[in-house]
């Protein structure tokens, strides 16, 4: 049974679990430094999909000047493949329903075609972040 939860940082257990995710994903997997993955955790809205009450997936949004920017998409290696990714981002985006202001996020190459599928467009040429290939989508 496949359940999401939303939650704030100060949901110390559920940000652990988030965290635990985006460590394997990100520090470890794709060599990101640590410093700028914890960034912006206090003012951004956090999700996880739990599977069978396993967490497999998180995800979170956070108000910039630009609107709401769309981040640190994360879905476990051995789980990949199982839609997980979009069920977060499913979950992000009705959640942000009531808002009709811009909706970005800055995507990883490799993964244009998911967000492309659920109608994000990319924006303009491609740049650096966190040592990796990423594009402006909205």
């Amino acid at each position: 049974m496949i359940e999401i939860k939303k939650f704030q940082f100060t949901n110390t257990e559920l940000m652990k679990i988030a965290h635990n995710i985006r460590y394997d994903v990100f520090v470890i997997g794709q060599n990101c430094p640590e410093d700028i993955e914890w960034e912006f955790e206090d003012e951004s809205t956090h999700f996880l999909v739990f599977d069978n009450k396993e967490a497999v997936a998180t995800a979170r949004h956070r108000k910039t000047n630009n609107g709401y920017k769309l981040e640190r998409f994360a879905v476990l290696d051995s789980k990949r493949g199982n839609g997980y990714g979009h069920i977060v981002l499913k979950a992000i985006l009705e959640d942000l329903s009531n808002f009709n202001g811009n909706i970005y996020m800055h995507a990883q190459e490799d993964v244009i075609p998911f967000y492309e599928k659920m109608g994000f467009i990319k924006e303009g040429g491609v740049f650096i972040e966190a040592n990796i290939k990423h594009y402006k989508m909205s």
